[in-house]
């Protein structure tokens, strides 16, 4: 698999993360206990644990096995938040996370429409899914808009230490072509 290194939509460039981008995703989103809410991470209590999260995303890139976009506004280059996507045989699978500043501007819904599409677009590629919380209606509802459609509940599923250590239920999102 060969994704762009870049994809840009009408507001947002989605590029490949670089070690510089560490400081701003830390002190913006990181080590904010809302967005990382619904995550399977805890919000980073130093940068160090930033810098690592950059480090594995650069290394997913180099070895094929995730693929970590950094999403900033087009006219700067500051990101607002991730999303990656996990290409295994015919499928694909997102996640993302997105400043908190930045909720209900529809920018998620934009880069997650645009890795999708773009998944979805390769030969051997039949399916793009996500789960999430079934408390966690913001990212219920970008799934939703992209076309995405609730197939059922994984008991058990997912764990997000932030609301609890022991595994929740997860809505099991796909759109397939």
């Amino acid at each position: 698999m060969n994704p762009p290194p870049t994809i840009e939509t009408a507001r947002l460039r989605l590029r490949k993360p670089v070690m510089d981008d560490a400081d701003s995703i830390f002190e913006r989103y990181a080590k904010d206990p809302d967005v990382t809410r619904y995550l399977s991470w805890q919000p980073h209590e130093r940068i160090e644990q930033t810098r690592d999260f950059v480090s594995r995303c650069i290394m997913g890139w180099e070895d094929g096995s995730v693929f970590a976009y950094v999403i900033t506004l087009k006219e700067e280059d500051h990101p607002i938040g991730t999303i990656e996507i996990r290409i295994e045989g015919h499928r694909g699978e997102i996640g993302f996370a997105l400043v908190r500043t930045n909720w209900g501007n529809g920018y998620m819904t934009e880069a997650a429409q645009a890795v999708t599409d773009w998944a979805l677009e390769q030969e051997g590629v039949y399916r793009v899914q996500a789960c999430c919380d079934l408390e966690n209606q913001a990212s219920a509802r970008v799934l939703e808009k992209i076309g995405m459609q609730r197939e059922g509940i994984l008991r058990r599923w997912g764990i997000h230490p932030n609301l609890n250590a022991k595994p929740r239920d997860v809505y099991l999102y796909a759109r397939v072509k």
